[in-house]
């Protein structure tokens, strides 16, 4: 696929290619700098996590802080391996022009030829996922947005990142479960 071509697979669920040079919801800082920030972030914090579900495993920890926290650990490796490699395997892809400082798309289909685009760390992360579930117009009495064409659910996202949401959202919707036990004993999960 080329950059921001669609697959209509239903009105509400489109593939969509696009490449994500920063983080969540397509936010950046920094430039190149910012971006190798974010990896080297993203590196010691998936550390820490590891930790955490080696630890949850060892003490055997409920089946949902263990489903959780790996979920994650996944999503979040995951993103990290697509920023790490993408930008290695692939002879173009979305980079960081310094003189007008600002991220600078490609035309075409990139093609794997290990030679790459960017460095490690460097590249992006590839976003598919796109679920427009409405789009319409809001209603006018809407204090700020009222008459403003709104598209719900806007973002382009990646199964990394729904692997971390839904970790995130099960460590919420059970987090008297998960971390119950412990705050009776006095200390949080590891």
């Amino acid at each position: 696929m080329a950059l921001g071509d669609e697959h209509r697979i239903a009105d509400w669920f489109i593939l969509h290619f696009t490449e994500n040079p920063g983080m969540a919801f397509g936010l950046e800082f920094g430039g190149l700098w910012g971006k190798m920030a974010l990896s080297i972030f993203r590196i010691i914090t998936v550390g820490f996590i590891f930790y955490w579900l080696r630890n949850l495993v060892k003490r055997k920890a409920k089946p949902v802080a263990t489903t959780a926290v790996a979920l994650i650990f996944a999503g979040a490796f995951g993103n990290i391996i697509d920023s790490a490699f993408y930008g290695l395997i692939f002879d173009s892809g979305t980079i960081r022009d310094t003189e007008v400082n600002a991220w600078l798309r490609y035309a075409g289909i990139s093609e794997a030829n290990f030679e790459g685009y960017a460095g490690f760390l460097q590249g992006c992360v590839v976003d598919m996922l796109y679920f427009p579930l409405y789009k319409g117009y809001l209603p006018e009495w809407l204090p700020i947005w009222g008459g403003d064409y709104f598209v719900f659910f806007r973002p382009v996202f990646n199964l990394a990142d729904t692997s971390i949401s839904v970790g995130v959202g099960l460590l919420i919707l059970f987090q008297k479960a998960v971390f119950g036990e412990d705050k009776k004993r006095g200390k949080y999960s590891e």
